[in-house]
């Protein structure tokens, strides 16, 4: 049988300068290019407004990670959510072929109410070391 060595550590980015990863430099990189292109195309007061903006959102995007994920993927999944209704509807219309279960006959359905079983401590003590011990202890 042919052995096949197993790739590891699969979600660690390249190193290509230093600490920066490829993705982290490619960030930089747009960042610096719209900071100098905002130098030579605006007076000196819009160029530091917009300068501090893209230096923030440039550190942001680079460097910031949210739940160990890079910062745009926290964008991305939160602006999905914003995005979708908050409320689900169940449409079991929609699992059942309408015509494969229609039937004329009524259903009669029985109201049958079960009495409630009120245990004591110590049965449910017992029945807490059952699961517990996942019913290597049988119980009395």
């Amino acid at each position: 049988m042919q052995q096949f060595t197993v790739p590891q550590f699969i979600d660690v980015e390249s190193k290509i300068i230093g600490p920066i990863t490829t993705r982290q430099f490619l960030i930089i990189l747009g960042g610096a290019i719209i900071i100098g292109l905002s130098y030579r195309l605006f007076d000196f007061t819009l160029f530091l407004v917009i300068a501090i903006i893209v230096l923030i959102l440039m550190i942001l995007f680079a460097f910031v990670k949210v739940n160990g994920r890079p910062f745009h993927f926290f964008i991305l999944n939160a602006t999905q959510t914003l995005r979708r209704s908050n409320l689900r509807v169940w449409n079991s219309s929609a699992l059942i072929n309408e015509k494969e279960f229609k039937n004329d006959a009524p259903v009669k359905v029985e109201n049958r109410i079960t009495p409630k079983k009120y245990y004591k401590e110590s049965h449910l003590a017992e029945i807490a070391l059952i699961v517990d011990t996942k019913g290597k202890y049988k119980g009395e």
